[in-house]
């Protein structure tokens, strides 16, 4: 894919996975495929052939699914640890990286203090598509 379409791409895709429902979705795949099936058919196909995986997401309320698309905290607890790692090429033993993957990792969740945002609403989805799992005091 060119650089330049990267962007406008993912720009497009996005009310794929934003969509309400499952049908919403798939015709904003259509209107997709009009768009960048001709330029970009291996995108098209790809979503096509693996529908049945993608769309489970479709299963889930609004809140949840944003929470699951969502990756930024989990990339950033990546971020540290890789932070860490860096700076130290070599490791003696590998219980000596071990420890300090576990230090690092101590230390990114004492810091951790933000919100999730609506996570009240979110606990309650949760409760409620899992409620063997979940249980709220």
């Amino acid at each position: 894919m060119s650089y330049k379409d990267l962007k406008r791409v993912t720009v497009d895709l996005k009310p794929i996975y934003k969509a309400a429902t499952e049908e919403a979705a798939l015709l904003e795949l259509d209107r997709f495929e009009e768009m960048w099936g001709q330029k970009y058919p291996l995108i098209v196909k790809s979503w096509r052939q693996n529908w049945d995986e993608l769309s489970t997401f479709f299963m889930y309320p609004p809140e949840l699914r944003k929470m699951i698309y969502t990756t930024n905290m989990i990339e950033g607890y990546h971020r540290q640890l890789r932070k860490v790692t860096k700076g130290k090429s070599i490791f003696p033993t590998d219980d000596a990286l071990l420890k300090m993957l576990y230090l690092a990792a101590m230390d990114v969740v004492r810091k951790w203090t933000g919100r999730v945002q609506n996570w009240g609403q979110i606990l309650l989805q949760l409760t409620v598509c899992y409620p063997d799992r979940i249980h709220v005091r």
